[in-house]
């Protein structure tokens, strides 16, 4: 959820829409232990460091994408740094 929550950050500001889409994943993982420290993120960034990509395992990526592409998506406008982050994101996991 950290690297999920890192992408609502692309274009500098959390939506209204990013912070729903958020809080389903975590109803929907069965996250509600996490959901202080989830919600968290969405009030300041994770740092760069703490989010690696490569490190996502091969058995995830999917899953990962197609939630960052939900949440890009969630307000319905890509901002072009959202896109070039989610395109970078793609590349990064051999897409």
């Amino acid at each position: 959820m950290k690297f999920v929550c890192s992408f609502a950050w692309a274009d500098l500001e959390i939506q209204d829409e990013e912070r729903t889409f958020v809080s389903q994943m975590i109803e929907r993982l069965g996250l509600e232990e996490d959901r202080a420290q989830i919600e968290g993120w969405l009030k300041h960034p994770p740092r760069p460091e703490e989010v690696d990509p490569t490190e996502v395992p091969a058995e995830h990526r999917k899953l990962f994408l197609d939630a960052v592409r939900d949440l890009v998506n969630a307000d319905e406008r890509v901002d072009p740094q959202e896109a070039e982050s989610l395109e970078l994101f793609e590349q990064l996991l051999s897409f």
